[in-house]
This record gives structure tokens, C-alpha cells and sequence, in this order.
């Protein structure tokens, strides 16, 4: 078989979203005139103290944070402070909006993490440029990090950003008592299917599956990953096991839908994969290897049942034993 054979139809690549930018303003006369400036170039959140800034960053992190440094209750070099303790918002560019000129309220700005300040009465043209040219050091950031994220065969997660993401979760999870699942998922007999047809035709395959697989997840938070070689690895966060198990079975048939060839086995005589699924919820002490022993041994379960099934439980307390 050539590789041409194993070709699926690919959706084209959607036009890119605008940059997502959240004005942090008391003032709601402030807010409507930036609005103005960018509202038909960028998509424009707004906020109206610190406390709400942080909320509508955990949920939904914009591109690029333009703040108010007075304003009641959290004043915005407090809300930056707080944004750059956080894992998931240290990242995000904040640029001051400053009615001070003095050097010391300059130096407390560039303490606090902003990488830029806006000195009030606001230049739109100034503002304008300044943003433009942070919003293209941050996308520049984005598509290197990105790039050293990636697997390089199949175009979905890398092992490494796999880890990183997984030890996130799991912190997440303990903070707030929700459930947490993992979906291991393993392709069929694909020794034999590389044996039969050649490793091109082999990685080829893969690159099909990563893409079926990467299809049937829905939300942001929920990422899949290649953890080697034939083997793929999902995060589904504050999702239960009902919910998990539904999601796997769906990535099982998408796969299963393909119907690429595989001469190298008996029965079914297409690619299909093994899923083993696993959840854990109000972890307290427990290793975040737990949950990765118990979803990698339901795995074991689906292949010993037959394969091209799903196997999964709710993790105990400790590591089950073969």
C-alpha cells in the first residue's frame, strides 16, 4: 500500500482568530474610548476592577492586558502582582495605563511585571502602536513555544508539553477537590501494520489517527498528546469517569472510522486502538504517577480483552497490581 492510500481529508486550516485584548478600567468613559480604538481590529473584554480582571483571566485568558493603576479595592499594580503568581496568567503582557510621570511610579509599574506604561491623556496613536507592536512579540513568543511543543510527526502535543500540562492539572485538581481523567490510547498491532507496509505507510498511519483522535475533543482545557511512539495520551480536566469513558469511546470509533487497511491482523482487518481510561477526584496526598499507573493499566485490560475497546474505573487509593 503507498502512502497516498492512507490520505483523509483534512479540514482547511480555519483564518486566525484576532488577538484578544481586556481593558481594566474603573472608569466606564475610559473603557468605551479605548473600545473605540480597537474594537474593529482586535476583540475587546472589558473589566471594571482588579478582582473581576483576574476572574475573566483564570476563565479565559486574553492576549494582552491594558490596566489602570488606580482603582478601588485592587489597584492594578496589585491585580498584575497577582496575575504574575499565577501559573496560567504569568505570561499574559500587561501594558500600565499611568496618570503619574514621576520616575519612582514609573520603576513601581516595571516592579510590578508590566512590560510597558501608557502615560494619561492617552495618544491614541501611541496606544495603537504600543499594543500592535506587544501583541507581535507575544504571537512571536506563542509560535516558538508552540513549535517546541509539537510533535514533529503527528502535529498534536509532545511528551514534554504533555508533563508540564499533566503536573498543571493535577495541582489544579488538588486545589479544587474536582475529578480529573486521563485517556491512554494505543494503536492496534502497529508493529505489524510498520512490518506489512513500511514505515512510511507507518507514520503516515499515525499522523491519521493523531488527527481523528485530536478531532473528537471539544473543549480548550482538553488536550492530547503523543506519549511515544504508537501510544497517545489525553487530559480531560474536571471531567468524571461517565463523562471520560463517553469520550473515549468516541475517539475509539472516530478511529476506528477511518477504515485504514491492516492486513497484519486477524480479524477487522483495519486500524483500531486500545483505551484505557482513568479518573481520580479530591486528591489529597496522592503522586500524580497514581492516576498515570491506573490509566496505563485499564490500557493493559482493553488489549487483554480483545483490543479496539475501552476499559476504564475510578483510580484507588493506590496503584492497582496486575
Amino acid at each position: 500500500m503507498t502512502s497516498s492510500e492512507l490520505a483523509i481529508d483534512i479540514p482547511p486550516v480555519a483564518a486566525p482568530r484576532r488577538p484578544r485584548l481586556l481593558v481594566v478600567d474603573d472608569q466606564a468613559a475610559n473603557i468605551h474610548a479605548v473600545h473605540q480604538i480597537f474594537a474593529g481590529t482586535y476583540q475587546v473584554l472589558m473589566a471594571t476592577s482588579g478582582e473581576q480582571a483576574i476572574a475573566l483571566c483564570m476563565k479565559s485568558p486574553p492576549d494582552l492586558i491594558l490596566l489602570d493603576v488606580a482603582m478601588p479595592g485592587i489597584d492594578g499594580l496589585e491585580t498584575c502582582r497577582r496575575l504574575k503568581h499565577m501559573e496560567a496568567t504569568r505570561d499574559i503582557p500587561v501594558i500600565f495605563v499611568t496618570g503619574g510621570s514621576r520616575a519612582d511610579e514609573e520603576n513601581v509599574c516595571w516592579e510590578a511585571g508590566g512590560i510597558d506604561f501608557i502615560s494619561k491623556p492617552i495618544n491614541p496613536l501611541t496606544l495603537k502602536n504600543r499594543v500592535r507592536a506587544h501583541l507581535q512579540l507575544k504571537q512571536q513568543a506563542d509560535t516558538l513555544r508552540e513549535m517546541a511543543f509539537r510533535d514533529g510527526l503527528t502535529g498534536v502535543f509532545n511528551r514534554r508539553y504533555f508533563d508540564e500540562r499533566y503536573q498543571t492539572e493535577w495541582r489544579r485538581a488538588q486545589r479544587s477537590g474536582g475529578p480529573l481523567s486521563l485517556i491512554m490510547i494505543d494503536v492496534d498491532h502497529f508493529k505489524r501494520y510498520n512490518d506489512h507496509y513500511g514505515h512510511q505507510a507507518g507514520d503516515d498511519c499515525l499522523r491519521a489517527v493523531a488527527s481523528a483522535l485530536n478531532g473528537e475533543l471539544n473543549r480548550p482545557a482538553d488536550l492530547l498528546a503523543r506519549y511515544g511512539g504508537e501510544e497517545f495520551v489525553c487530559i480531560l480536566p474536571e471531567t468524571g469517569i461517565e463523562g471520560a469513558r463517553l469520550e473515549a469511546e468516541r475517539m475509539r470509533q472516530a478511529v476506528e472510522q477511518l477504515a485504514l487497511p491492516h492486513a497484519g491482523v486477524e480479524t477487522g482487518a483495519r486500524v483500531t486502538v486500545s483505551v484505557g481510561v482513568a479518573c481520580i477526584a479530591g486528591i489529597a496526598d496522592e503522586a500524580p504517577a497514581l492516576l498515570l499507573s491506573w490509566a496505563d493499566q485499564q490500557l493493559y485490560r482493553a488489549k487483554q480483552s480483545g483490543r479496539n475497546r475501552v476499559s476504564g474505573g475510578i483510580a484507588p487509593s493506590t496503584p492497582m497490581q496486575d
